[in-house]
């Protein structure tokens, strides 16, 4: 029994690796259009000039309480609590898609109070959807992730085996969560 335990970490190994290059390669790309926007901007002279919709602070709650209940999941799971660690990880789920929510109802604002559109004569504005898009997209595949992490608990997946979902899918939400903190912060400083 402790060598098929054993067997199934190696077997796990090069996964783990993979989502790691996938954060590389995700925080490189966010890098890459926070730059973009820096080159485009300084170039130019135009900001934003826009103050941000106050539904991105909701949003940032939703996505930080969400980070709490992706720990709190990992750590029924580790305690072999697993009726906690379902219920934790449903709380995750539900909190990211309040978050996008609330992200699609920032882009109303944008639109209908502030008309600001993902074309605009002024195409730093755009950025705002550039980033919040692609931020977006992270978060429809940490949902989708989360959602087989879930899916798999309540098959009585082998505790080694579930130990590495809840620890791919808290790595992935994590990075999320701080990517968005990276751009919510950086969206702020060049409001204007």
């Amino acid at each position: 029994m402790a060598q098929a335990q054993q067997d199934d970490k190696l077997n796990l190994a090069p996964k783990k690796f993979n989502m790691w290059i996938f954060i590389f390669t995700s925080f490189m790309f966010f890098a890459a259009l926070t730059s973009g926007f820096i080159v485009y901007s300084g170039g130019t002279g135009h900001g934003i000039n826009a103050k941000m919709p106050s539904a991105f602070m909701y949003s940032t709650a939703a996505i930080l309480l969400s980070s709490v209940t992706m720990y709190l999941a990992s750590a029924a799971a580790k305690g072999l609590q697993f009726a906690k660690q379902r219920m934790y990880l449903w709380l995750t789920i539900a909190l990211a898609v309040v978050f996008f929510a609330i992200q699609v109802y920032a882009w109303y604002v944008l639109v209908t109070q502030m008309g600001i559109y993902f074309s605009n004569p002024n195409a730093s504005q755009s950025f705002i959807y550039v980033f919040t898009g692609m931020h977006l997209v992270h978060i429809l595949a940490g949902i989708a992730l989360l959602g087989n992490t879930l899916w798999r608990s309540y098959r009585n997946t082998p505790q080694v085996k579930n130990l590495f979902n809840m620890q791919l899918s808290s790595i992935f939400w994590h990075f999320v969560d701080i990517i968005w903190i990276y751009l919510y912060v950086f969206l702020l400083l060049n409001q204007y």
